[in-house]
């Protein structure tokens, strides 16, 4: 159910020194269907750097680093279960995080950062589509990428015929522009 996380993250910062994420005003949700119902569930804590310059756009880095202990599923007891062995096991991995490694420019507001995604000791590859707009003195960075939750080994098998499979990971990310 994360990832991160998602995930994802992305550019801001001129010049070529990376500007911290600022935690407010930015979001991360899951979103995932169980029983046909669709839940969306923030991520309360996480942080990250982004470096993007909109002349050179793909030069942009990106990080981002999710507490797994932070997944807000709207229920006390759920929350405890997410975070045992079975789901993110966020005793032993309490971070997913999001490194990028490359960008790909498709228009003068919107480009594809791929990066490693590791979740619970596990990394795949993604690739992710992001709009990035002027915010004040920084960015916003807007997107969502799908994740599967058996690439991650996230959850007993015994929920695949209650919870799907997929998950969406959406983004709202503010940075200063350095």
């Amino acid at each position: 159910m994360l990832a991160a996380f998602a995930v994802a993250a992305f550019a801001a910062g001129k010049a070529a020194r990376p500007a911290p994420i600022s935690a407010a005003g930015s979001s991360l949700v899951a979103s995932f269907r169980q029983q046909s119902v669709t839940v969306d569930a923030p991520f309360k804590r996480f942080t990250g750097s982004i470096q993007y310059d909109p002349a050179r756009p793909a030069d942009t880095r990106a990080t981002l680093q999710v507490d797994m202990n932070s997944l807000d599923v709207g229920d006390e007891d759920s929350d405890a279960e997410v975070r045992g062995a079975a789901w993110f096991d966020s005793a032993h991995y309490p971070q997913a995080q999001f490194r990028s490694a490359s960008i790909k420019p498709v228009d003068a507001h919107r480009f594809e950062a791929t990066g490693d995604l590791t979740i619970k000791g596990r990394t795949r590859q993604i690739t992710v589509d992001v709009s990035v707009q002027s915010a004040g003195r920084g960015y916003a960075y807007d997107g969502s990428f799908e994740l599967s939750r058996r690439d991650f080994s996230i959850g007993d098998p015994s929920w695949d015929t209650v919870l799907d499979d997929h998950v969406r990971v959406r983004f709202h990310l503010l940075a200063d522009g350095g």
